[in-house]
């Protein structure tokens, strides 16, 4: 680690709460200027003093720029880890992970309700390449246990809520089952955000984030990230950012930078808007179930309660009409914008089957034809709840 560096991730551990972190964590006024705000540096090489003579350990853009390091320091405050990495995608952070933790012959346990780009992922790549894959329920410990092959078993991956079905696994009791087998437990914190979820004070070994989604949180830029506690760890993570290099550029991290800073007024915003969207659809005629953990009613309420602070903007419901009319509510709406991906400022709908999911279609981890998917946004919350009701009909 540089000395630049180094300064940029004590910073990360500047004291205070979620919202300070967030906004001052990573980056220090600049002390020529006094710019309060990290620069984009457009630039992918530096000028060294002297062979070796690096200003702030940066000669490559690629393997470190200072606009991503204000980026990395802050998602390690907000996170509570010790290193952050941040990557050109969410699914280019799972890669790295792989590469950096797993060799051919071994094997890693899924969410039975993964999502489809991480199910595509291990399926189709990482499978080829000879890392085996056990799908199993993240709500049943027992179940992840019995996947487990003992000494075989790197990684246990837990998505928590779920993707697209918002099951909720316990993170405490699943590190303990991975930690008993001696393998890693991975945490896709990526629906709860860092703001309602931090999985590693509750024994996870990784958090991984599509920043694609809450954290940029205005749908103007791709991004992943990983965060973690060991530094060994780290180490493998430092090497494998830089030898694979699927890294983003400044001005992508400038714009995750700056929505990391707002997400936790967006998230209370998300959380009202949901929680009001849930109790008008859970007394729609044509909805035949609702999905979400902020409901007594839903099998993983009390975990979640116990380790979100609150419930998120993510809500599924289920409609009587089967999947035509589920296609029918999603091309119907108005101010929800039909379309993939989630966690904007601006609400989504989308159908999860012909979807976002469409890679999972005959498997194991095929999801429901007559689910739909929200990812509410900060709107008026009349104006989403009057199109939902056009919507249905």
């Amino acid at each position: 680690m540089t000395d630049q560096q180094q300064s940029s991730h004590r910073e990360g551990h500047l004291k205070g709460g979620f919202e300070t972190r967030a906004i001052h964590a990573g980056y220090e006024p600049d002390p020529t200027t006094g710019a309060v705000i990290a620069p984009i540096y457009a630039t992918s090489t530096y000028k060294q003093d002297g062979v070796g003579g690096l200003r702030g350990g940066y000669e490559y853009s690629r393997s470190a720029n200072p606009t991503r390091t204000a980026l990395e320091g802050a998602l390690a405050a907000v996170e509570e880890g010790e290193r952050a990495f941040t990557f050109s995608s969410g699914l280019a952070a799972e890669d790295t992970l792989v590469r950096a933790t797993c060799r051919p012959g071994d094997h890693v346990v899924l969410p039975d309700d993964a999502y489809g780009g991480t199910f595509r992922l291990f399926d189709k790549v990482e499978q080829a390449w000879g890392v085996e894959h056990t799908p199993a329920p993240v709500t049943d410990v027992d179940a992840v246990r019995a996947a487990i092959r003992p000494g075989q078993t790197k990684l246990v991956w837990l998505e928590t809520p779920t993707n697209p079905l918002l099951n909720i696994g316990d993170i405490e009791a699943l590190a303990a089952v991975a930690h008993e087998a001696g393998a890693r437990l991975v945490v896709d914190n990526t629906f709860a955000s860092p703001y309602l979820q931090q999985p590693l004070t509750l024994g996870a070994d990784v958090v991984v984030h599509s920043t694609t989604k809450y954290v940029g949180g205005h749908s103007d830029v791709v991004g992943g990230a990983l965060v973690v506690r060991d530094l060994d760890l780290a180490e493998q993570l430092v090497f494998h950012q830089n030898a694979i290099g699927a890294v983003p550029g400044p001005f992508d991290s400038f714009l995750t930078h700056r929505g990391l800073k707002t997400l936790a007024v967006r998230m209370e915003r998300h959380c009202d808007n949901a929680e009001a969207v849930v109790e008008f659809l859970t007394r729609h005629p044509s909805v035949v179930q609702v999905i979400y953990p902020g409901l007594e009613e839903h099998p993983g309420h009390a975990v979640a309660a116990k380790q979100m602070k609150r419930f998120g903007g993510m809500v599924a419901f289920r409609v009587a009409g089967g999947e035509q009319q589920a296609l029918s509510v999603c091309e119907r709406a108005e101010v929800f914008t039909l379309a993939e991906s989630l966690g904007g400022i601006e609400s989504l709908i989308e159908h999860p089957g012909r979807m976002t999911h469409a890679s999972v279609a005959g498997t194991e981890l095929e999801v429901p034809a007559d689910l739909v998917r929200l990812s509410v946004g900060i709107e008026t919350v009349d104006d989403l709840i009057a199109d939902l009701d056009r919507a249905l009909g």
